[in-house]
This record gives C-alpha cells, sequence and structure tokens, in this order.
C-alpha cells in the first residue's frame, strides 16, 4: 500500500500535517510494505528536509498512492480520481461553499473519509484538533483582556514554538479577581481548562461561582443542564435535551451577570435555544466584557459572531447598544476573539498530536483489507455515490 501527505492548497493554507516525519518512519516500521510519499510544501509547518532526513521520498505525483491524506478542504481541480482521502471536507452541515467539492467527489469515484465523521459505536469522535483550539483560544482570550485593559501583553500564540512557550507567556499575567466561565464539557474545553490549570487558577463549583465573591481570580465551569430550562418545566434528562434541543430555553442569564470573561467551548445545535440574544447583552446586568468564541459558529449562539476572525487579527470589539463591529479596544465595549482556525496557531504541536491520533486510532483500520465500521462510517461517499448515512446530503448535491 501507498499513502500520500498532500500539500495544503485551499486559500489561506493550513501550515499543519496529517503525520510528522518520525511518525510515518514509525509507520513504516510496523507495517514493512507500506510505502509513503509526501507532496513537497513551501507552506507547512515541517519543511521537506526534515522528511527527506528521515529517509521519505518527496514526490510532486501522489497518482500511485492508494490512500490520501489532507488536513483541509481540497480544491475540486486537485482531486485525483479512484482514490481514498481523509480530510475535513466541512459538507456534513451542507455549507454551501462546499457543494461544488462534494460534487466532484462523487464525479471522481472518490471515498472521502471525513475525519470529523470518525466515530465510535455511539457517535462520540475519536479524532480531532479541538483540544488545540480550546488551548490557542483560551490563550488568545487571556491575551485579549490583558489588552484590553492594559494590564499585560502576551506574545501572539503564532510567535510562540510550542505550548510550553505559551505556559511560560502567561506567567505574565495579572488577572485581579475576575470571574471566568468555560462552557462545555469536550475537547475544546478540556483543552481551555489545560491555559486555566496552567495560570494555577481557582475552580469553584457553579453554585459557588454564583453565589459568593473572591478575592482572587476564579473559574467555573458548565455544561447544558447548567443554562437550558424545560419550557414546561420538566426535569432535566440529557438524553432527552440532546434528541429534543428545540423545547428548551436559555437560563444562562444568571452566569451572564456574574461573568467577566466568558470562554465558550460548547457545541451547539442550530435547533437549540442561543446563550444569549443581542438584546441580552444591551442590558444592564450583562456584565461580560471579553468573549472567547472559540467554538466559533457563526450566526449561532453567541450573536455578536457574524463573522471569524483571523489569527494575524484575532480581536473585535462589539458595541453592544449600537449592535455593530467597532474599531479599537475600549473599556466600554464587548471584546471577542472569534478564530475559526485556532490549531493552525500551534500546528506543530496541533500535528504531532493529530498524527498520534491516526496512528494509533485510524491507520490500523486503513490497513485492513476491509474496512470495518470506523471506516464506513466515516466514508461520506463511496464507489460514486453518498453512502447510506450521508444520503441525507443527496438534496444538498443534486
Amino acid at each position: 500500500m501507498t499513502i500520500g501527505i498532500i500539500k495544503e492548497a485551499k486559500l489561506h493554507p493550513d501550515k499543519r500535517v496529517a503525520l510528522m516525519p518520525s511518525q510515518c518512519v514509525l509507520l513504516q516500521k510496523q507495517y514493512p510494505n507500506l510505502k509513503i510519499l509526501i507532496e513537497p510544501s513551501n507552506i507547512r509547518i515541517v519543511n521537506d528536509e526534515e522528511y527527506v532526513k528521515a529517509n521519505l521520498t518527496l514526490s510532486i505525483d501522489l497518482s500511485k498512492c492508494d490512500i490520501i491524506f489532507g488536513i483541509k478542504e481540497v480544491p475540486p481541480g486537485k482531486l485525483i480520481a479512484n482514490k481514498k482521502y481523509l480530510f475535513f471536507s466541512h459538507t456534513i452541515k451542507k455549507q454551501q461553499h462546499n457543494k461544488l467539492l462534494l460534487q466532484t467527489i462523487l464525479q471522481k469515484n472518490i471515498q472521502l473519509i471525513d475525519y470529523e465523521c470518525l466515530v465510535d459505536e455511539k457517535d462520540n469522535r475519536i479524532i480531532g484538533f479541538g483540544r488545540f483550539a480550546g488551548i490557542a483560544g483560551a490563550y488568545n482570550t487571556i491575551r485579549l483582556f490583558g489588552l484590553k485593559y492594559a494590564r499585560f501583553n502576551l506574545k501572539p500564540p503564532e510567535l510562540c514554538e510550542h505550548k510550553a512557550e505559551l505556559e511560560k507567556e502567561l506567567r505574565k499575567a495579572k488577572m485581579g479577581n475576575i470571574k471566568i466561565l468555560v462552557t462545555g464539557g469536550g475537547r475544546v474545553a478540556n483543552g481551555a481548562l489545560e491555559i486555566l490549570g496552567a495560570m494555577k487558577m481557582r475552580k469553584v463549583t457553579p453554585y459557588e461561582y454564583l453565589m459568593f465573591n473572591y478575592s482572587e481570580p476564579v473559574y467555573a465551569q458548565i455544561h447544558s443542564s447548567d443554562y437550558h430550562v424545560h419550557k414546561e418545566n420538566k426535569p432535566w434528562n440529557s438524553e432527552y435535551f440532546y434528541d429534543h434541543p428545540g423545547e428548551y430555553n436559555s437560563s444562562f442569564a444568571k452566569f451572564a451577570a456574574k461573568t467577566d470573561l466568558l470562554l465558550h467551548c460548547a457545541f451547539w445545535d442550530p435547533k437549540a435555544p442561543v446563550l444569549f440574544t443581542l438584546e441580552d447583552m444591551a442590558q444592564s446586568d450583562f456584565k461580560i466584557r471579553v468573549i472567547g468564541d472559540i467554538t466559533c459558529d457563526i450566526g449561532g449562539s453567541i450573536p455578536c459572531t457574524i463573522e471569524a476572525t483571523t489569527i494575524e487579527q484575532p480581536f473585535y470589539e462589539w458595541e453592544q447598544y449600537e449592535r455593530q463591529h467597532v474599531k479599537g479596544i475600549t473599556e466600554n465595549s464587548i471584546s471577542v476573539m472569534a478564530v475559526d482556525n485556532l490549531p493552525c496557531s500551534l500546528p506543530r504541536d496541533a500535528s504531532e498530536a493529530f498524527g498520534a491520533e491516526l496512528i494509533s486510532k485510524v491507520i490500523p483500520s486503513l490497513m485492513k483489507d476491509v474496512d470495518d465500521d470506523l471506516i464506513t462510517r466515516a466514508s461520506i461517499t463511496k464507489d460514486g455515490k453518498l453512502t447510506e448515512r450521508y444520503k441525507y446530503l443527496s438534496d444538498y448535491i443534486a
């Protein structure tokens, strides 16, 4: 079998890579008949020379590969027919900007295995960059807080070589006696908690967070049950909520009245209520002045996130009374971090961790002669058709 690592070719190309040189060497030791080809790239965080030093082959032609690994969407014109591809396609929510991509994949008889669709029997994702989104997003939001109140100035995360350098920079952060709220309990939230842990910040329960004041910075982590109530006051049932999110209202207002800095890391279902509304943000008891919208759902649960920001320009100001973006960081407006490709801020660390998950959780299934259920569940297309699990995309690509 031959696998290929592509050069990222999407506009604003990504520096991450699916497999690091040392990981490719490890794979070839595990599978002696495996050949790996690396498409040359002057973009990725790992330069070509690092692959050459590991005795790996550079090739501009990946047509002999059986399986091709990327990170972001592959431009339709660069897709090679009759191959297996693994990358984040961003098509399963019927994203309009990627309709042509999925149509081309079907036309070229490509088996698309989407990283986002690699899930276990209970539909839990087994691989992803969420942890590094949480790490970079929380760090960037702490950095924004320092700039807003002129308390400290942290180095941008993309200028830090490793996570260890981020943690060293955080020693400069003098937060004061503020309250920080983290939403969610998945990979993204856990990444954010790593940053707060590195700051040795005290964690309190949601009850303590709401009821008491502190002379030091503290944070609380909340889950869906903490900020949703059933419209008919039915008792909380997690499984029922995830199946019927439209039957609930947000009860987040009690947290908004006590929070200085919000790290929003929770998955949001469009059928569920938003965390708060633009009207809520203009109320006198809405205390939040710094928001890290790490999930970055455009038009989603953070209503002022109407567009994503970039790694180079990660922040914007929201004037809550005029309901519009304004220039310059001020104390009166609400400062927002809403970068949609946060793991790219730490591309080497993120790539290393992602490759390790690929090797342990995914590649063993790919190397089998017959796909097991893991690969079947993650395959959006096969044999020129949508697979049964993704037939709901038929109207999208029609």
